[in-house]
């Protein structure tokens, strides 16, 4: 038990320098962010570290790194369960977690219904998620991990398509591959990332 709380406590370390310091996106739904934490997650918690008795983003300035991350090993990992999903998705689902929230969760789901697991696909895990994904992890052990990364790059490249504000973050001004599809093929083998030549094809309605 010692171990997974080390291991979690890692994984969250990497949450957080992956999602950098604080930012305040108009085109981000989340609103004023920092650490990854979003001003909803903060009034949600009720974390008015000013005092005020008002949380603005003068409160989401205020939030430490290490406070971050105690928010996201809580609220992102424990009480989502998915602790209790096999060791080999925590990071992968971890990270989405904190990125999609519940939608992390209706991924997974939807990649076990696409493998005659049924599941419901309600972004919550309960002994059915997690004893179909455990199942499925065995019967898959070198791909599954993979699978639920590419569907977390599909994820996004879907967004991207329905909201054209949201491309900034799956392509860059440049035309590669944007935060987005780095931060999904992070967790996925290098012999499954999408050559430059892919990507472009897969964006090109975009323009």
């Amino acid at each position: 038990m010692e171990r997974l709380v080390q291991d979690v406590r890692a994984i969250a370390q990497e949450i957080v320098a992956r999602e950098g310091g604080y930012v305040d996106d108009p085109d981000d739904p989340g609103g004023a962010t920092n650490h990854g934490v979003t001003i909803h997650t903060m009034r949600r918690l009720g974390l008015d570290l000013t005092g005020d008795g008002q949380i603005t983003s003068a409160d989401v300035r205020r939030l430490s790194r290490d406070q971050a991350i105690a928010i996201f090993i809580e609220h992102y990992f424990e009480r989502p369960r998915i602790a209790d999903l096999p060791t080999p998705l925590h990071a992968t689902v971890f990270d989405m977690y904190v990125n999609a929230g519940t939608n992390a969760v209706k991924i997974l789901q939807r990649l076990l219904g696409k493998m005659g697991f049924a599941v419901a696909v309600d972004g919550a895990i309960g002994p059915k998620t997690i004893a179909a994904t455990a199942r499925a992890l065995a019967l898959a052990p070198d791909h599954f991990v993979d699978a639920y990364g590419i569907e977390r790059r599909n994820y996004y490249f879907d967004l991207a398509d329905r909201r054209p504000p949201s491309r900034k973050y799956a392509r860059t001004r440049k035309g590669g591959k944007g935060g987005w599809i780095t931060r999904a093929e992070a967790f996925i083998a290098a012999r499954y990332h999408l050559s430059s030549a892919a990507f472009q094809q897969r964006v090109s309605a975009w323009d």
